[in-house]
C-alpha cells in the first residue's frame, strides 16, 4: 500500500511492470522502464546531496523527463517544484529564490533564458539540463553545477534514500494570491496519496484507463492526472497541445478514455466535430479551474452521448473539494455537487456557525487533503489555515480546515452552488492571475501613473483580463503610451496574463481611504469584452 507519492509508481512496477505508464509522442514508458528511470534520478538527485525536503524544481513543458524529476525528488526525499513552463525568467526566478531551490532541472534553451535572472538564486547549487549537451553561459550568470541529463542519471547509484513519512512535505505548488506574488501551497505525501485514492474511487479509474494530461503539472488538477493514473495502474498521455483539434486527435491516436480541462478549452472543444473513435473511447470528462457554463455541458453532452461527465471544484490549498455524479449534470448542471470522498465540505458564515439550506457562506474544507499551508507565509497562512467549526472541546490538537474565500449556497438536498469570490483574483482560461503581478509590471514600464488590473466577464474565457491605467502627467500621445505598455506587458508576462484590453486614461477614481476604487472601475467596465467573441 503506498503512503508516498513516488511508491504508486513502484508498486505498479512490481504487479504490471510491462504494462504501459507513460506515453509522449511516439514514446511508451512501461511501468518497470519508468520505475527504472525514476529511481536513476532519485540517485542522481542524492548525488547533488539533496537533503530530506530539499527543493527539486522542474522547469520544462511535458515530457518524460518532467515527471522523472518529479517523482524522482520525492524517491529521493526532497520536494519537488513544478514551475509552469509559461513564466517568464523574473517569474521562475522569484520562485526558485522564494523556497531555496537547491537543484534545478529544465533544458538548454531554457537555462540560457534564465541565466541572466539566476544570480538573484543564492540557494542554487546545481542545474541539470535534460539534453547530453549542456549550454555555456555567459560570464555573468553565477557558478553553479551544470550536468547534462546522462551524466546526473548514471551518477549516485546505491545511495541510501532519506527516511520519509506521509505526513512529510513532498512538493511545493505555486498558485497566484489576490495581491502580490505567487504563493507556495505546501502539499505532504498523504495530501497527494488520499487525493488520488478520492478521485480515482469517485472518476471509477482502473488499470484500463488511458488519461490525457493537458493540464500543466504546475496545476495541482493537472498533476493529479499522474498520481491518479498511477495510483490504480492506467497510463498518462503527456501533451502540450497548440490547436484545441489536436486534443481531439491525440483521443483517437492514444485511445483516450479520460480527458480534463479547464472550461475555456471545453467552449472551444465543444464546437468542433467529434469523430466516432473518440466518442467511443472517451469514458469520462471533467472540467476543473472554474465552472462550466451550462450550454457547453449541455452540447458535450450532445456530442459524446455515451461519455460520463464529472463537474468539479477545488481549490490548490485542497486539491478538489466538491465534485457532481454524471447522474446529476441533466439535473442541476449549475451545481458544484458534494464533497469528494474522504472530504468534508461545510458553509460557514461570518460569525463561524454552520449555514442553513439557502443560506450563503464561505466554503470550509476539512479533511485529509487540506494542505500544510503556504511556504514561508505565516501570515497569509493564518488568514486561509484556520480551526475547523465544531470542534470536539476535549480534543486539545486543533485541527485546521482551509477557508476557500469563496461564496457558496446548499440547497435543501446537499447539493452546493457557487455564489461568487471575496477577493479579487482574476481566473482567466483555466490560471489564476494575481491583479498586483499583472500591476507590477504594468508600472515597471515606466508609462503609468496608475493601474488596476480587472478580471471581467468573457463569453469564452470565464473572466479577460482589462487593465486601466492613468498616464503621467503632461502626457499628450496615448497611442504611444497604449503601444509601448502593450509591449511591454508582451515582453514580461506569459500569454494568459497579458492584458486583453488596455485604457489609459486621465485619472483613475479612488476610495475614501485614497486606495484605487476597483469596485467603481469593474463597474464602469462591466461590458468591455461584450463584442469579444
Amino acid at each position: 500500500m503506498a503512503y508516498l507519492i513516488h511508491q504508486f509508481i513502484a508498486e505498479q512496477a512490481a504487479r504490471t511492470p510491462q504494462a504501459p505508464a507513460l506515453l509522449f509522442k511516439d514514446q511508451v514508458l512501461d511501468y518497470g522502464e519508468l520505475q527504472g528511470a525514476t529511481e536513476a534520478t532519485a540517485s542522481g538527485l542524492l548525488a547533488l546531496g539533496v537533503g530530506p525536503g530539499e527543493r527539486v524544481a522542474v522547469y520544462l513543458p511535458k515530457q518524460p523527463e518532467t515527471v522523472l524529476g518529479l517523482f524522482g525528488a520525492a524517491a529521493a526525499g526532497g520536494a519537488f517544484v513544478p514551475i509552469n513552463p509559461l513564466l517568464k525568467p523574473r517569474q521562475v526566478a522569484y520562485i526558485l529564490d522564494h523556497c531555496d531551490v537547491r537543484v534545478l532541472i529544465t533544458s538548454s534553451q531554457r537555462l540560457k533564458l534564465l541565466q541572466d535572472v539566476l544570480q538573484d538564486c543564492p540557494a542554487l547549487r546545481s542545474v541539470v539540463v535534460v539534453e547530453q549537451e549542456a549550454p555555456e553561459l555567459s560570464q555573468t550568470a553565477p557558478s553553479v553545477e551544470l550536468l547534462n541529463w546522462s551524466e546526473f542519471t548514471t551518477s549516485g547509484q546505491g545511495l541510501v534514500r532519506h527516511r520519509r513519512i506521509d505526513t512529510d512535505m513532498a512538493a511545493i505548488l505555486y498558485t497566484s494570491g489576490s495581491t502580490g506574488n505567487p504563493k507556495g501551497v505546501v502539499l505532504s505525501h498523504r495530501n497527494m496519496v488520499a487525493g488520488a485514492h478520492s478521485v480515482a474511487d469517485y472518476l471509477g479509474n482502473t488499470a484500463d484507463d488511458r488519461v490525457l494530461a493537458v493540464l500543466p503539472l504546475s496545476f495541482d488538477a493537472g498533476l493529479s492526472q499522474l498520481t491518479t493514473a498511477f495510483s490504480v495502474g492506467a497510463s498518462a498521455v503527456l501533451m502540450d497541445y497548440l490547436l484545441p483539434r489536436d486534443v481531439i486527435r491525440a483521443v483517437v491516436k492514444y485511445g483516450v478514455t479520460g480527458l480534463g480541462a479547464v472550461p475555456p478549452l471545453w467552449n472551444q472543444l465543444v464546437g468542433l466535430e467529434w469523430p466516432d473513435e473518440a466518442a467511443q473511447s472517451l469514458r469520462y470528462i471533467t472540467n476543473t479551474g472554474g465552472a462550466m457554463p451550462v450550454s457547453t455541458t449541455r452540447a458535450l453532452q450532445q456530442a459524446l452521448p455515451n461519455t460520463d461527465i464529472y463537474l468539479m471544484y477545488g481549490l490548490t490549498e485542497a486539491f478538489r473539494s466538491t465534485y457532481l455524479p454524471p447522474g446529476q449534470v441533466g439535473v442541476r448542471p449549475e451545481s458544484m455537487g458534494k464533497a469528494i470522498p474522504n472530504a468534508e465540505i461545510l458553509v460557514v458564515n461570518e460569525h463561524g456557525e454552520v449555514c442553513g439550506p439557502g443560506e450563503p457562506g464561505e466554503l470550509v474544507h476539512r479533511g485529509a487533503l487540506v494542505s500544510l499551508g503556504y511556504w514561508n507565509d505565516p501570515e497569509k497562512t493564518a488568514e486561509r489555515f484556520k480551526p475547523a467549526p465544531g470542534q470536539v472541546g476535549e480534543i486539545p490538537v486543533t485541527e485546521l480546515a482551509v477557508w476557500s474565500g469563496d461564496q457558496v449556497v446548499r440547497d435543501e438536498e446537499g447539493y452546493l452552488y457557487f455564489v461568487s469570490r471575496q477577493d479579487d483574483m482574476i481566473k482567466t482560461s483555466g490560471y489564476r492571475v494575481s491583479p498586483t503581478e499583472v500591476e507590477e509590471v504594468a508600472y515597471a514600464s515606466g508609462q503609468v501613473a496608475g493601474a488596476a488590473a480587472l478580471g471581467l466577464g468573457h463569453a469564452t474565457l470565464g473572466q479577460a483580463i482589462a487593465l486601466i491605467t492613468s498616464h503621467h502627467e503632461g502626457v499628450t500621445d496615448i497611442d504611444t503610451v497604449h503601444e509601448q505598455l502593450l509591449a511591454h506587458c508582451r515582453k514580461e508576462l506569459p500569454n494568459f496574463m497579458v492584458p486583453m484590453k488596455i485604457v489609459v486614461r486621465d485619472s483613475l477614481p479612488h476610495n475614501q481611504n485614497g486606495k484605487i476604487d476597483r469596485r467603481a472601475l469593474a463597474e464602469e467596465y462591466r461590458d468591455i469584452f461584450r463584442e469579444t467573441p
